[in-house]
């Protein structure tokens, strides 16, 4: 009979002891945590503090008598495993409740203790009014804390997933909110131009949001930034990043990665084979760049438990690497991103290109139908689709795990013009938004005409730069480019003689498809310096508005227009 020792529940932890049971109905599985949970709903810990998940006992999954009842699994919490001793085979395990040790012998042990989060060494880090977010404890504490002292003014420090997610859930409950975050930006997954789109949700929706400014002190009244910036804070919220739990690890001698991660085989093996490691804990082979990565979802981790418990049994498995897939709501926006986005694409020196389409997420004569903004990034010359990102009210995730599909199995941009997608005018069009940027993508790779960027707009109105916006006369009198000239495309063939030849030509309408259709005109004309602007004017708007509005500087539109 084996002996398989699992330390840390939740996602990894939890499903590995699970598929083992189904594996050998007689081997003697014992799972230690040391928090009172054993298995818990991690991603939705921040809709506590809104109400959404109206008791904390809800986020509880399973608890130890279930697991023992259904499962016949020892699941042991408030236990801590202190020491690995590998040449005994043994774990030495604290109760902490009673403060008693003792000593656990095992055949296979499976380390799954996840990550911390990080803290860094600043003044007043240690205030009763600060908080991190990892566990169901940790929830209730910062609402209990909210509730009991009237708390209405906090001040969450980070922009990731969950920093967003306790943000938004703390708005939703009435408080004010303000983010920090010390980079440029929220939500790394989402390139600079994709982002801006959730920077004016998270603005629209009542979040102070300051970026580009770090946390340097808390006070029992406020924090201070780097800047020298004061915000008011009754309670801070601390989601700065996670480090790796390698602590145990590194005590027994397992070998670390370079990124900080325990290193593990293809078959999630330690350097001990008779330890293996899941979940947030281990570094992962990013398939696309070819490099070692971190990465902290749930999903990962339960297919690398799985993985793990197979060869644990001599079933084989293919360890075919991570791509990175995740997706967040933010107030009215379903966000979701897929693969590399621009950043990292540059980062491991691909070579690559972008495109960034407009479409209706479903037909448009449907009730709530809505632009959703559609980015595809493809590797040059081949094609090779390597990432999306997509935003929008609509089914933004469904496109994300059709792109995320894609990239699992090596498909280009021809694959992704001639993919076969289900349509309803209720939920698609159909030509869907990522047929469409394929046939966007193929035309850019072919060099069928030239674009640019909405990021690049502001510096071509400044340069005065010759700008066509090609929708008709009442759209853009109601809000436009301050230097654009109007010559909408059911007028262009007759206009062609008002467009120099000299010098290069900027069009967009409001998504682009027009204006694309202004190029190909032109084209034709015999006109080759002419460009399609990307996203065109509600993309334009877009990306302007929350620098604007915050910064106040001055707008390149007489008016935005987000319809």
């Amino acid at each position: 009979m084996k002996k398989v020792l699992i330390i840390g529940g939740v996602a990894g932890g939890a499903t590995a002891a699970a598929r083992i049971r189904r594996l050998d109905e007689h081997a003697e599985i014992i799972m230690f945590e040391k928090g009172p949970h054993v298995s818990f709903s991690n991603c939705s810990l921040p809709y506590h503090l809104s109400g959404i998940v109206e008791s904390k006992d809800k986020l509880v999954l399973m608890t130890p008598e279930s697991f023992e009842t259904k499962y016949n699994i020892d699941a042991r919490v408030n236990q801590e495993v202190i020491k690995i001793n590998r040449d005994e085979k043994t774990v030495t395990v604290k109760n902490l409740v009673t403060n008693e040790e003792y000593e656990e012998s095992y055949d296979v042990l499976i380390l799954s203790p996840g990550a911390n989060p990080i803290v860094p060494p600043f003044e007043g880090v240690n205030l009763p009014h600060v908080f991190t977010v990892r566990n169901v404890v940790d929830i209730d504490r910062l609402n209990q804390y909210i509730s009991g002292f009237g708390v209405e003014k906090i001040a969450v420090v980070g922009g990731g997933f969950i920093g967003v997610e306790v943000a938004e859930n703390l708005r939703e409950a009435g408080k004010e909110v303000t983010l920090v975050e010390h980079s440029p930006q929220i939500m790394a997954p989402f390139d600079e131009d994709m982002v801006q789109i959730l920077h004016k949700e998270m603005h629209d929706h009542g979040i102070q949001l300051i970026l580009g400014d770090g946390l340097a002190k808390i006070t029992e009244k406020d924090i201070e930034l780097s800047s020298g910036k004061r915000v008011e804070a009754q309670a801070v919220v601390l989601s700065i990043g996670v480090r790796p739990e390698v602590s145990l690890a590194k005590e027994a001698g397992l070998a670390i990665g370079e990124l900080g991660g325990i290193k593990v085989n293809a078959n999630y093996q330690t350097s001990d084979p008779s330890i293996y490691a899941v979940g947030d804990a281990i570094e992962v082979f990013n398939r696309l760049t070819g490099q070692p990565t971190r990465l902290a979802l749930a999903g990962p981790a339960v297919r690398q438990a799985r993985a793990a418990a197979d060869h644990i049994y001599g079933q084989k498995t293919e360890n075919k690497g991570v791509i990175g897939s995740s997706r967040i709501k933010i107030f009215d926006l379903n966000c979701a991103a897929t693969g590399l986005n621009e950043r990292q694409a540059k980062a491991a020196n691909m070579q690559y290109d972008s495109v960034y389409v407009i479409a209706p997420d479903k037909v448009g004569l449907m009730p709530n139908s809505n632009p959703l903004h559609f980015k595809l990034i493809f590797e040059v010359p081949t094609g090779r689709i390597i990432g999306a990102q997509a935003i929008g009210k609509g089914n933004s995730d469904k496109r994300i795990d059709v792109i995320a599909t894609l990239i699992t199995m090596g498909g280009t941009l021809e694959d992704l013009k001639e993919l076969e997608l289900t349509y309803s005018p209720m939920y698609s069009t159909a030509r869907d938004v990522v047929n469409l940027a394929a046939l966007v993508g193929l035309n850019i790779l072919h060099e069928d005409y030239k674009q640019v960027n909405v990021s690049r707009v502001r510096g071509l109105v400044e340069e005065g730069a010759m700008i066509i916006d090609v929708r008709e006369k009442n759209e853009f009198e109601r809000g436009h480019l301050v230097n654009a000239i109007n010559i909408p495309l059911s007028e262009l063939r007759e206009r062609i003689d008002e467009i120099p030849r000299d010098k290069p030509v900027y069009l967009h309408c409001r998504s682009g498809q027009r204006s694309y259709n202004a190029v190909k005109i032109l084209q034709h004309e015999g006109f080759s310096n002419v460009y399609n602007v990307s996203g065109s004017f509600l993309g334009i708007c877009l990306y302007e508005y929350f620098k604007d509005v915050t910064t106040g500087r001055e707008k390149i539109v007489t008016e935005y227009n987000f319809k």
